[in-house]
């Protein structure tokens, strides 16, 4: 009879258990306090620039670079997180994926300059996922370290083991 209680009370508490697991984190929270993405670039009038002016050709690549360094956050090595973002696959095995890289908006490294390092996570998983998308919205559900890879879409600073994705739903207030 111990056990059947026990077994009520794992199914009682189980969302409560999920969602403890992994605290949801916000983009934000993945740029260290202090850091400024725009910092080398105020006084720069870029209205006055048309795109061919070598000034802002020199302009788009100090920020390239800038954005590749983006330094990201070491409390968050090796903290259990889910966070929202777009997915950018990179690795398949047929319909699923095993890796893909995480973004916080729309269109983030498709477009140039891609993101700073900071705001994109490499994302890999052990298990091919179903449900990774170009640019589809999801959860990422797993254990977040700092370290950068470069990829063909641009550097990420984090890297993300991934346990789980679910499809993105806006959580609801309290």
């Amino acid at each position: 009879m111990g056990s059947l209680l026990l077994a009520v009370l794992l199914l009682a508490f189980a969302p409560a258990f999920a969602s403890d697991a992994w605290p949801e984190i916000k983009w934000e929270a993945l740029i260290p306090k202090g850091w400024d993405a725009a910092a080398q670039f105020k006084g720069l009038d870029l209205a006055k620039l048309s795109d061919s002016d070598p000034r802002a050709m020199e302009a788009l690549d100090k920020l390239k670079r800038e954005w590749d360094n983006a330094p990201a956050e070491p409390a968050l090595h090796g903290k259990k997180v889910r966070i929202a973002g777009f997915a950018l696959p990179l690795e398949r095995i047929g319909d699923k994926v095993t890796e893909f890289l995480l973004v916080p908006y729309f269109g983030a490294c498709i477009h140039s300059p891609p993101p700073p390092a900071n705001q994109i996570i490499h994302a890999k998983s052990a298990k091919p996922l179903a449900g990774v998308k170009m640019m589809v919205p999801l959860w990422a559900y797993g254990t977040l370290t700092v370290q950068r890879n470069e990829t063909t879409w641009g550097v990420a600073g984090y890297r993300l083991t991934v346990d789980k994705i679910a499809p993105y739903e806006e959580t609801k207030k309290k």
